[in-house]
């Protein structure tokens, strides 16, 4: 990684609207300088595989428009019963 990296995204939640895996060029939405914005992403580790409609967290981000993403620990994740 670079010394001058944009460490804007990292740390966000975002969602994917395009498969990611190993290999392929996934997409995930994420809220962005007052929008939401696409952005092109792969998974942090290489190996995982993100489902259309899972968040992830953003690890690092490669502008313009690239992100690397891990699985949102539970932590982050909101429990789905509570707002049923």
């Amino acid at each position: 990684m670079r010394r001058d990296v944009d460490r804007s995204l990292t740390g966000r939640i975002g969602r994917v609207t395009g498969r990611i895996g190993p290999g392929t060029i996934g997409e995930v939405m994420l809220p962005f300088r007052g929008g939401t914005s696409a952005f092109f992403a792969y998974p942090f580790d290489k190996t995982s595989i993100f489902a259309v409609g899972e968040q992830v967290l953003v690890i690092y981000f490669e502008p313009p428009q690239t992100l690397y993403v891990d699985e949102l620990p539970d932590v982050l994740k909101k429990d789905e019963e509570l707002f049923a």
